[in-house]
């Protein structure tokens, strides 16, 4: 990405949708994300993880689980927390299965947006809008103009919910987004976790620092149970909330890098 930023983007803060397209390998990011990223490539590395097998793993799950909710009939879809557009995005997987397929894009990053709308500029059916994730109503209300609630919706809530570290808060936005979905309704979800009694109390506090200082501001990693409760009224799809790359994957391969922490991955459907 050219360092000449656009209006309105400082690149001297990192943020995590960059980082995040820095260890998928994409250019989409500036030197402080750079910079940031590999802090925290070092400090999973000194405790046995690899943070790019792990977004790999994370962006895995991400398609397959979509790709199932689309065989099963679901036409619309709303992705929460996008990041920036890269290979096999909600939308290409998801109309490829359903051509006409909605998929509905929501970040509150600017720069995320105006990637979002470059690349979508040519695809009817798939929007982009600017909302942000503290105030969930106001981001059904605008995803509103484009899905209709009343019929099967899937909430995507892929690797953006550890950026809140207010476990109160969390819930109640888990909880708003659910409460939509109708029958046939899906919730597509993953988060960072770390084993128990496996992390490394001072390497977490740094890669903690680390988020603090990019423009999220926050990263919490959350267990499994914690996860299972956001799916609260609905029905775990098999096999329930596992490790990202073991999410329905027929891939027997499990690069080293993934054995310690990661991301839990589960989708959720409404009876």
């Amino acid at each position: 990405m050219d360092e000449n930023a656009p209006q309105g983007i400082d690149p001297t803060v990192p943020s995590v949708a960059r980082m995040y397209d820095y260890y998928l390998g994409g250019k989409d990011n500036f030197a402080a994300d750079r910079e940031a990223a590999e802090q925290i490539m070092r400090l999973a590395r000194e405790a046995g993880s690899d943070v790019r097998e792990v977004a790999l793993a994370n962006r895995g799950f991400l398609i397959r689980s979509v790709r199932h909710i689309a065989e099963s009939g679901v036409r619309q879809f709303l992705d929460i927390g996008a990041g920036l557009p890269t290979q096999d995005n909600v939308h290409q997987v998801v109309q490829r299965v359903a051509p006409g397929s909605k998929v509905v894009y929501v970040d509150n990053d600017p720069i995320v947006l105006t990637h979002a709308q470059a690349l979508l500029a040519d695809n009817p059916d798939t929007f982009s809008v600017q909302g942000d994730l503290h105030r969930p109503s106001d981001i059904l209300q605008a995803a509103a103009a484009h899905l209709d609630f009343s019929r099967p919706v899937a909430v995507v809530l892929v690797a953006v919910l550890h950026f809140f570290h207010d476990d109160d808060e969390v819930s109640k936005i888990v909880s708003t987004l659910r409460d939509v979905l109708v029958p046939g309704g899906h919730l597509v979800l993953s988060h960072g976790y770390v084993e128990p009694d496996e992390g490394d109390p001072a390497k977490l506090a740094e890669a903690r620092g680390v988020y603090r200082r990019s423009a999220s501001g926050a990263i919490a990693w959350r267990d499994r149970e914690t996860v299972r409760g956001y799916f609260d009224g609905l029905e775990l799809l098999e096999p329930g909330v596992v490790p990202a790359q073991e999410w329905r994957n027929d891939d027997p391969y499990r690069p080293p890098g993934l054995a310690k922490g990661g991301v839990l991955g589960a989708v959720g459907r409404r009876a």
